[in-house]
């Protein structure tokens, strides 16, 4: 792709193009959610699209799960670099999913796909890729949909490094049956696999429309308006952070096979000028469980917090992140090496994205705010379906509490800041299904914590099991609940039960494939958001309409705000 120079292109040209590229992400979006096959993409909207330019550059990332922020390029960047860049040609799409290269765990896959500009007077030049990220429902692991006490990535399922799954326009059909042999469900998961090439191919036709309408030299001077934009605002508010190194410390509760040992995480933020470097070199060796992540993921979680304090409201692009370093340590649970095992990679990045904020509090007081509730809190169910005698899998994180701000209390009921558009599953989907009813779903009162502003509630959510099958859980942060800042006090931390008030009541927050009988129940409460700022300061009148609302006791709003309803 030539470079667009110096060219000078007017700004309302400039913001034109912009949301057009913007809209052609979107556009790519709605045609995966639209085409996909299972619940976990067409409800629960698992999965993000990015449209790049030759040098996998953002033009235009959709709304999605955060953590992918900035890292689908990755995917393209590593094929490039292994195959040489006459590797690119039109009609060809591929596949990846490899943890340590720039995958997440083996369940999101990534399908990606050069764009030529083939009716342009640029004759077929290369001018892009269409990239999009989706949770595959089974890749072929020890136990079906993932594990939560795997020890090593090739329990995990099918591992995939850049792999080309159509050639011309046409399918691979090896690779196509390559695929359906190691899966559990191979035609949900083909579908789903077309869904992503249906929309690689959407946003190719979106990005040429783009440019046979503007021309590619007039894109390129837009792109490079755009990215020096970007750039130019990150640096202003970075260098407005009083120069430093800030630090913060958090556990994880363990890594899910030795249950007693917390593994320790710590960010370290320095700002030099307009600056800012992130190492988190010091945090405990890739671990024995599935709670390990390949460098790249953890790069994703620091722009995340990075995005949170830096330029929140600007649209990533090829320019953000440029003042931005970030320092792991290879062999460590956050830049951990063959054969770790990545199930869970996002319970220690939801840690590393409130450590960030937590860490620049004191520097950036009207920014920052307290801890959330932290982790996607998994609930799986797998068995067969007595109604149709068929395998199935369930998998739904659950919405929390969010930390309080200077100015407002933290949300209540919402998917944790790693996830962004991710969705609960829908109880009516749910229970059409699979076989369990929800029995209650409802705000978990007094589960935030008291400040001048409070946390915002987790929820209560319980199911009634409807037929014999498997449960597996993954709930994290209850070594280390939702802190609070200034003064602020922490959440509560999550809390699971299976068949409660009976005989066999039993407590636990993570669990793999353990079997549960035709009438089981399990409880499910989600911890609450930090608060800012003292209690004492926190208005009556605001503690009354908490009252009025439900989300605060009577004993409660008596006990941490001394306020008499």
């Amino acid at each position: 792709m030539t470079d667009a120079g110096t060219r000078a292109l007017d700004p309302v040209t400039t913001e034109i193009i912009r949301c057009a590229l913007l809209q052609a992400a979107e556009d790519m979006n709605t045609t995966l959610i639209r085409s996909s096959y299972t619940p976990t993409i067409y409800e629960a909207k698992d999965c993000a699209v990015a449209l790049l330019d030759r040098d996998h550059n953002v033009l235009g990332q959709s709304s999605g799960l955060p953590i992918f922020l900035g890292n689908l390029e990755v995917c393209t960047r590593a094929t490039e670099e292994m195959y040489g860049a006459e590797v690119w040609q039109p009609g060809d799409v591929w596949v990846l999913n490899d943890s340590y290269i720039g995958g997440t765990h083996l369940n999101d896959v990534t399908v990606y796909a050069p764009i030529f500009a083939e009716d342009t007077a640029d004759g077929g030049e290369l001018i892009g890729f269409a990239a999009s990220r989706a949770h595959w429902i089974d890749m072929g692991s020890k136990d079906p949909g993932g594990s939560m006490d795997s020890t090593s990535i090739y329990q995990e399922g099918l591992r995939m490094g850049p792999l080309k799954i159509y050639q011309d326009g046409e399918p691979c059909e090896q690779a196509h049956a390559l695929i359906a042999r190691n899966v559990r469900f191979p035609q949900p998961t083909l579908g789903d696999m077309r869904a992503q090439v249906a929309c690689a191919r959407t946003g190719a036709r979106r990005f040429a429309e783009i440019v046979r309408r503007w021309g590619l030299e007039t894109v390129l001077a837009a792109r490079d308006a755009i990215f020096t934009q970007t750039e130019r605002l990150e640096r202003e508010q970075i260098a407005a952070i009083p120069d430093g190194v800030y630090t913060a410390t958090g556990h994880l509760d363990n890594d899910g096979i030795d249950l007693a040992t917390p593994l320790h995480v710590t960010v370290r933020v320095e700002i030099a000028g307009d600056r800012m470097t992130m190492d988190v070199t010091d945090c405990a060796d890739q671990a024995t469980g599935p709670v390990n992540c390949g460098a790249a993921q953890t790069v994703a979680a620091c722009r995340v917090g990075y995005k949170l304090l830096v330029s929140g409201d600007v649209p990533l692009n090829g320019g953000s992140f440029k003042p931005l370093d970030v320092l792991t340590r290879p062999g460590s649970m956050l830049a951990a090496v063959e054969p770790a095992a990545c199930q869970y990679y996002y319970s220690h990045l939801g840690l590393v994205i409130d450590l960030v904020v937590k860490a620049l509090a004191p520097a950036v007081p009207a920014r920052a705010a307290a801890a959330s509730y932290g982790d996607s809190m998994i609930v799986q169910f797998t068995g067969t379906d007595p109604r149709n005698g068929r395998l199935f899998v369930s998998q739904e994180a659950t919405v929390g509490g969010w930390g309080a701000w200077q100015t407002d209390d933290g949300e209540s009921c919402l998917i944790n800041n790693v996830n962004g558009s991710l969705r609960d599953m829908p109880v009516e989907v749910l229970e059409t299904l699979f076989p369990v009813r929800v029995t209650e779903y409802a705000v978990r009162p007094d589960s935030g914590g008291a400040g001048r502003t409070r946390g915002g509630n987790g929820v209560v959510r319980e199911y009634r099991f409807e037929a014999d099958q498997n449960l597996s859980l993954w709930w994290e942060r209850s070594v280390t609940p939702a802190w609070g800042v200034f003064g602020g006090g922490e959440g509560a931390p999550p809390r699971v039960v299976l068949n409660p008030g009976r005989a066999d009541e039993r407590e636990l927050l993570k669990v793999n494939a353990l079997a549960v009988r035709e009438g089981d129940v399990l409880r499910c409460e989600s911890g609450g958001g930090g608060g800012y700022g003292p209690v004492s300061e926190r208005p009556a009148e605001a503690v009354r309409e908490d009252l009025r609302q439900g989300l605060l006791t009577r004993e409660r709003a008596a006990a941490a705000y001394g306020v008499d309803a």
